[in-house]
C-alpha cells in the first residue's frame, strides 16, 4: 500500500491511522479465533458423548485447506494463507487432544519439517533414529501418527519405507509434499578451506552438479541424516554440511550458499502412517501392495482392471518379495478413494487377478 501525505499531519498521521485500523482488526481476528476454538471443543465433547476419541480427521482438514485456497484473493500467497489456517487448526486440535507424532530424526531433518507442515506446531514430535523405529512407535501406540519419507523427485524411492509396509499393519493416512532447499552450512569463515562436506547420501546426490562446480576437491561423506551433518559441521570448522533451514538454525551455522540443489523443483514426498481409516475427501489417493501370479503377461493382466475401470495409476514400484527368489511385489498409487464406486469395482477385479492384494490406505492428496 502506498502511503500518501495528508494535509492534517503528513505521513506519520496516515501511518498512525492505518495502525489503528490494524489494531481494530486484530481484536476482531482474535475474537473469531477464540470462537473457532470454542466450537472445536464443542465438536470434541459431542464426539466423546458418542464414544469416539478420534479427534483428528485428515479428510476434514484437507477440505478446510482447499476452501482456504479457493477463497484466497491475496495479497498473501495461497501457501502463506493455508499455513496460517494450518496453525489455527493445530492449536484448536491441541485443545481437544494433543497429538504425538513420530518422525525420522534427529531434530532438524526435512522429515520433521514435513511433520510440522502436516500437523502444525501444536503437536509433540518424537525424533527416532530409523524408519522401522517410526513404524514400531506408531504400532505400539506410543505415537498417534508417524511421518516417513517415501520418494524424492530427483533420486527416486526410499526402499526401506516401502519394505516396511509388507509386514506392518499400519495404514497410510496422508501425504506431504515438501520442496527441498539445500544449503551449504558451516562454522568457519571460508568454505574453500574445508576438508569435507557431509550430508545424507540422497542430499549429496541432489547437489552433485553444484559440488562438482564449486567444491571439486572437497571429500564428500555420507551420514545418516542432514541434521547429523549439521551437528558434525558445528563441531568442526573444516567440515561443511548440506542441510535445510531448520538444521542451520538449530546448530547455529553460517549459510555459505543457499538453494544449491541441482533441480529447482526438487521435492520429497512423505507419508503419514497410523491406524486411522479416512473417509473420502473429494480428492484422494489410494496406495496398494500387489503381487502377480507366475504366468506369461502377469503384470499386464494384473493392472488390466485399473484400465478397464478407467482408474488413473500415478505410480508403480517393484520390490523383492523376500518370500522366494525372483518374486516381486508392486507398490501402486491410484487416483480416488477405495470407497469410490469405480475404485471399489477395480479393487474387486484386482482381488480375482492378483496373487496378493493389500490395501495400504486411501487418504487426501497433499494440499500444501
Amino acid at each position: 500500500m502506498t502511503v500518501k501525505k495528508s494535509k492534517n499531519g503528513g505521513a506519520e498521521a496516515q501511518i498512525k491511522k492505518l495502525r489503528e485500523q490494524i489494531d481494530a482488526l486484530d481484536v476482531k481476528i482474535q475474537a473469531l479465533i477464540s470462537e473457532r476454538a470454542r466450537l472445536a471443543l464443542a465438536v470434541a465433547e459431542t464426539k466423546q458423548q458418542e464414544g469416539s476419541n478420534n479427534f483428528y480427521r485428515p479428510e476434514r482438514e484437507a477440505e478446510v485447506l482447499r476452501n482456504v485456497l479457493a477463497r484466497n484473493q491475496g495479497p498473501l500467497s495461497e501457501e502463506a494463507m493455508a499455513r496460517l489456517f494450518r496453525e489455527i487448526m493445530s492449536a484448536c486440535l491441541a485443545l481437544e487432544s494433543r497429538l504425538r507424532i513420530a518422525f525420522l530424526g534427529p531434530e532438524g531433518t526435512f522429515t520433521q519439517e514435513a511433520a510440522l507442515k502436516q500437523f502444525g506446531h501444536a503437536v509433540e514430535t518424537a525424533p527416532l533414529a530409523a524408519i522401522d523405529e517410526v513404524f514400531r512407535e506408531v504400532e505400539s501406540g506410543n505415537a498417534h501418527f508417524g511421518v516417513v519419507p517415501v520418494e524424492n523427485s530427483t533420486e527416486g524411492v526410499i526402499n526401506h519405507t516401502l519394505d516396511m509396509f509388507m509386514a506392518s499393519p499400519l495404514k497410510i493416512c496422508g501425504e506431504v509434499a515438501l520442496r527441498i532447499h539445500h544449503h551449504l552450512l558451516g562454522k568457519g569463515n571460508d568454505p574453500q578451506g574445508a576438508h569435507s562436506v557431509v550430508s545424507h547420501q540422497q542430499s549429496l546426490a541432489q547437489c552433485r552438479e553444484w559440488l562438482d562446480a564449486n567444491l571439486p576437491g572437497v571429500k564428500r561423506v555420507p551420514v545418516a541424516s542432514n541434521a547429523e551433518a549439521a551437528r558434525l559441521a558445528a563441531a568442526d570448522v573444516g567440515t561443511l554440511a548440506i542441510a535445510g533451514d531448520t538444521a542451520a538454525q538449530l546448530y547455529g551455522l553460517h549459510m555459505f550458499a543457499s538453494n544449491i540443489e541441482d533441480r529447482p523443483d526438487n521435492t520429497t514426498r512423505f507419508l503419514v502412517i497410523g491406524t486411522l481409516e479416512t473417509v473420502p475427501s473429494g480428492n484422494d489417493k489410494t496406495s496398494l501392495l500387489l503381487s502377480s501370479r507366475n504366468r506369461p503377461g502377469a503384470l499386464q493382466r494384473l493392472l488390466a482392471p485399473l484400465a478397464k475401470n478407467k482408474i488413473n495409476m500415478t505410480r508403480i514400484e517393484s520390490r523383492p518379495s523376500r518370500q522366494s527368489m525372483w518374486e516381486y511385489v508392486f507398490f501402486v498409487d491410484i487416483d480416488g478413494h477405495m470407497k469410490d464406486r469405480k475404485v471399489a469395482k477395480a479393487l474387486a477385479d484386482l482381488e480375482k487377478e492378483a496373487a496378493f492384494l493389500k490395501r495400504l490406505g486411501s487418504y487426501p492428496k497433499a494440499v500444501l
